[in-house]
């Protein structure tokens, strides 16, 4: 099924190209830079966030052979579009030591088991609890945002050699970790087609 792109998306990815070149990038990196500035209108992403071209295109393989999704709250999961997506805030609870957005990513874990893909916008304790998991993910895209926990959070998902879609400053949230997710989803199954 192709997506139908508004004429204002189409209009607000020329303006973004036409004040950032990023013909540089390889080809998912660039759906991703460019989807998260076009979430965000934030051109420093195309500096701030890190990723592999190798790990993208092995989730964007699992993504579309039908990869399960888990957001670490509603926010993230509404942002997904044509995608199905599993979070368990609603049945977690906080206890000492275990925030319940934590308690949340270990419900979701024991749901989905390994080779999902996880997407974190919102709480750096979601980050930290699945390093602790052996989840083998298919990719995590860590992004949240916050002055405490967020960059360092981060900065343990990239030391992890998880693959990985984070960034190193504070920025982050729900609707940049649904866009790096979008990206993958909107981008084609066949390299050789263009992107939106």
């Amino acid at each position: 099924m192709n997506r139908v792109v508004h004429p204002i998306e189409v209009e607000s990815y020329r303006r973004l190209r036409a004040r950032l070149d990023t013909s540089h990038f390889p080809p998912l990196t660039r759906a991703v830079v460019e989807r998260v500035i076009h979430s965000a209108a934030d051109l420093g992403y195309a500096t701030d966030l890190v990723m592999d071209e190798g790990d993208l295109e092995k989730a964007h393989t699992a993504l579309h052979s039908g990869a399960p999704v888990v957001t670490d709250v509603e926010m993230v999961a509404a942002g997904i579009t044509r995608r199905e997506t599993v979070c368990r805030l609603r049945d977690a609870k906080s206890g000492p030591g275990l925030t319940r957005s934590a308690h949340a990513i270990r419900l979701a874990h024991e749901q989905v088991g390994p080779g999902a893909i996880w997407v974190i916008g919102n709480a750096p304790t979601a980050l930290e609890e699945l390093l602790t998991l052996d989840a083998a993910p298919a990719l995590v895209i860590g992004l949240p945002v916050g002055f405490v926990g967020a960059v360092e959070s981060k900065a343990a998902l990239r030391e992890s050699g998880l693959p990985a879609v984070s960034n190193v400053s504070e920025k982050g949230g729900s609707a940049v970790a649904s866009a790096a997710l979008n990206a993958l989803l909107y981008h084609p199954i066949h390299p050789s087609e263009e992107t939106s």
